[in-house]
């Protein structure tokens, strides 16, 4: 049975607790917690931290499955979406520990899911990445194995803007990447977080994605996306993506949903599915951000009934 909850990324200004209580309160299932490092961050929707796992313990763990169970709210999995491949060795690395740190924490926790990006060198090719790629993500896994929890990515390629561009900072968004990537780091352990909006404005289709990589879906991001054709023929698609597609609520933008849980209850899946709000007309104030949360629900529901 599909589960309904949100990415709580959303909702910085929110504890925990809080976060679950919200939950709650509007019949989410489940909530995919964010993870980062304490500190400000430089991009949006990041440098949440839910759940500090510097110093994670066996008690800390405790406390948050005793909040979250009296709050009758699953957690999905946890979340933490940096660049393990940047430019800048030193700060690739803090990435690749706090990943493990977060790795850990969720076995603590008795959870199965990890969600990330792999990162990627946005000034070189990504034949020119795979080298270092097998380097940092090899003994991530082999961490991840070891604790029993399970990698989600992101098929997002974080090319949106200036600093990202060229490449991205992010190598696996498509099916040709994800095959060679599976083929050579071929870990039971190494799936995908899918979210079908990437493949709205990259052209690609997502239920094909779906059906062939059914074996690797390990969690799923509910977002939507409009692509603008006349700022599309204006602009072209080599320019910057943010110029020309806007992320929208699930039911507003391109997304055929009902295809696509078609298609997702086809391939057998039974997990959870968390809404990932980033719909800048709900920007506003936290209770814009709550409403998006709300009336993304409502759309959803259809699919994902209440159990």
């Amino acid at each position: 049975m599909l589960q309904l909850g949100f990415v709580t990324a959303i909702l910085p200004e929110l504890s925990l607790e809080e976060v679950a209580a919200f939950a709650a309160s509007n019949e989410f299932d489940c909530v995919e917690v964010m993870c980062w490092p304490k500190g400000k961050a430089d991009r949006r929707y990041a440098g949440i931290t839910h759940i500090d796992v510097a110093g994670f313990k066996s008690d800390d763990a405790k406390r948050v499955n005793e909040m979250m169970a009296q709050a009758g709210v699953k957690i999905s999995g946890l979340g933490y979406y940096p660049n393990p491949l940047a430019p800048d060795l030193a700060e690739a690395a803090v990435y690749a520990e706090h990943l493990k740190k977060v790795i850990t924490a969720a076995r603590l926790l008795g959870l199965g899911v990890v969600n990330t990006f792999v990162g990627r060198d946005y000034t070189k090719s990504i034949d020119e990445n795979w080298p270092r790629f097998l380097k940092t993500w090899k003994p991530i896994l082999k961490h991840a194995e070891n604790n029993g929890i399970r990698i989600g990515i992101e098929n997002c390629p974080m090319t949106f803007t200036r600093d990202e561009w060229p490449g991205g900072k992010n190598l696996a968004y498509s099916p040709a990447i994800w095959r060679r990537m599976y083929n050579d780091l071929p870990s039971e352990n190494f799936g995908l977080n899918f979210d079908p909006s990437h493949f709205i404005w990259l052209g690609m289709d997502y239920l094909k994605a779906m059906r062939e990589f059914k074996h690797k879906l390990f969690h799923i991001h509910a977002k939507d996306v409009h692509v603008d054709q006349e700022k599309l023929d204006d602009y072209g698609i080599l320019a910057y993506p943010n110029l020309w597609h806007t992320p929208k609520l699930p039911g507003m933008g391109d997304v055929n949903w009902p295809c696509f849980f078609a298609t997702l209850t086809e391939t057998g899946y039974k997990g959870p599915v968390c809404i990932e709000v980033e719909d800048r007309s709900y920007e506003g104030s936290l209770e814009l951000r709550k409403t998006a949360l709300r009336t993304a629900r409502n759309y959803l529901r259809q699919f994902i009934p209440k159990g």
